[in-house]
């Protein structure tokens, strides 16, 4: 069977892509760090205080600090200003919070100097600078008020002291909201001091963490929230393949000089080009038909006749040297470059729009339609119609993949990368080919399955569902391999494989 040409007996049975993350919410977060904190702490029998000291130096890598421990205990100690273990009669591990033995004897607090028993005074790891419980609890507010990595950092009050604070003697004298901001911080810490391995979704209001199963080393990928938020986990920027993030700076640095202009381009709507009545693209295709009867194309306004418009026209020219005087020249290429920016800009912002239509639609789609379609096909439960979010989330993919690949059309070089300027225009028609391809059976031809009766739905719907599996497959097929062409910057056997494909 082929599709507009492709050979699904190639490519119809790719296996969706696996992702090579993970995405954990703040109880997961807690629940590592908690398990983390007590296999190290019981490993070397230290309290867990302690071990989460260790474990904030060695990145929360257990293993590693096991590992490090057993091999040099006096470096490891010495990194973390540990003081070296107790006498043996004093039993194993250094207490976290520990009293005076001369309980009758009256100490003066180094800070308030007031007098206090001996018994009354606490001391950190060092069990050598002992203060008042009111003076620790001052200490500690001022301390964890300040937020940040400091809290986590504490030291022994004593300025010539460097023996670390643990969360036993935070919880032991610090006050409830105190306590509360202290463990708030260490959850982040499993996050924040991870060495690059997990970070934090940057969408507003997400407090969800992404970890890439590969480690920090694999941070070149795009990964996608659990709350629908797709970011670069190297630059924590909105998902960007195929361009790198220096393409994104240097695209967004050119949009934030243009930001007029780029607010003109913007505008929401687009007259007919035959009646001129104004025209509001409100769903996720190009193909736009007037009220006049007239069918366009929303990008270049080109007409798209009776059947679906794929080409556009009307792509900018490069402006060569034709002579004149310089500042006509200077003109002319000042014309030739806002043209050719307007056409990359236009473009990379259409297709924000049509990957934010995508997901609204299939976000509505999730939240009541598939019911009714799952009880018309009878389906056991909407999860069996699954397949129509996977295409929809192929549909919202590609339009992130066409959206960035303008950011790298602009900057090819108009006579210097003239041929691979020719093979970009190639492959992103042949792209928004497969992409409104795909989008119109998800989104149209699924209508037209409510028009039939119930003998005939089911038959119609399998066929329907055999139909999108098939084509969301062959079209994520094709934009890997759009996406590793781009990456190695466009070369010319791509289009030659394409090309042989067809």
């Amino acid at each position: 069977m082929e599709i507009q040409g492709i050979d699904q007996e190639l490519i119809c049975n790719t296996a969706y892509i696996a992702r090579a993350y993970t995405v954990l919410t703040e109880d997961d977060v807690r629940a590592r760090q908690a398990k983390d904190t007590a296999a190290v702490a019981d490993v070397l029998s230290v309290p867990a205080g302690i071990a989460a000291v260790l474990l904030r130096h060695f990145k929360w890598r257990a293993d590693e600090a096991q590992a490090s421990w057993f091999a040099d205990e006096r470096s490891v100690r010495d990194a973390v200003d540990l003081p070296p273990p107790p006498p043996a009669e004093d039993g194993a591990g250094a207490p976290i919070v520990a009293a005076n033995a001369a309980g009758d004897v009256d100490l003066v607090c180094t800070i308030c100097f007031g007098g206090r028993s001996a018994g009354r005074k606490v001391s950190a790891g060092c069990r050598a600078h002992f203060y008042c419980r009111a003076c620790w609890r001052g200490y500690l507010r001022a301390v964890v008020e300040d937020g940040g990595a400091r809290s986590l950092a504490l030291r022994c009050p004593e300025p010539s002291c460097r023996a670390p604070v643990a969360r036993e003697l935070v919880d032991a004298a610090a006050g409830a909201a105190d306590r509360a901001r202290y463990a708030a911080f260490a959850a982040r810490s499993y996050v924040e001091d991870s060495g690059g391995r997990i970070k934090w979704c940057p969408a507003p209001g997400c407090t969800n963490a992404v970890e890439l199963d590969g480690g920090a080393g694999n941070a070149a990928a795009d990964v996608v929230c659990w709350c629908g938020h797709a970011f670069c986990f190297r630059c924590g920027e909105e998902a960007h393949r195929p361009v790198t993030c220096e393409t994104v700076r240097r695209w967004q640095a050119k949009n934030s000089s243009n930001a007029e202009t780029a607010n003109w381009v913007l505008t929401h709507t687009k007259h007919c080009p035959r009646c001129r009545q104004p025209i509001e693209k409100n769903q996720g295709c190009n193909h736009m038909r007037c009220r006049c009867g007239h069918a366009f194309c929303w990008l270049c306004l080109g007409p798209a006749g009776k059947g679906n418009h794929y080409m556009c026209v009307g792509q900018p020219q490069h402006v060569k040297n034709v002579g004149g005087s310089k500042e006509e020249q200077k003109r002319r290429q000042a014309k030739a470059s806002l043209d050719r920016y307007l056409y990359h800009y236009e473009r990379w912002a259409a297709n924000a729009n049509s990957l934010r239509m995508a997901l609204a639609d299939m976000e509505k789609l999730k939240e009541s339609e598939l019911e009714v379609m799952a009880a018309m096909v009878g389906a056991y439960s909407p999860k069996e119609l699954d397949f129509f979010t996977e295409a929809y989330e192929q549909v919202a993919d590609g339009r992130r993949v066409l959206r960035w690949s303008h950011a790298y059309g602009y900057f090819l070089d108009p006579e210097r990368d003239a041929k691979k300027r020719e093979l970009f225009d190639f492959v992103q028609n042949e792209a928004n080919q497969a992409l409104e391809r795909l989008h119109g059976c998800a989104e149209l031809e699924r209508k037209e399955i409510y028009g039939y009766d119930d003998a005939e739905m089911g038959k119609k719907f399998m066929a329907y569902r055999n139909k999108l599996e098939k084509l969301t497959g062959v079209t994520r097929h094709y934009f890997e391999n759009l996406v590793k062409a781009f990456e190695s910057d466009l070369p010319e056997i791509f289009a030659v494989n394409f090309r042989d494909n067809k």
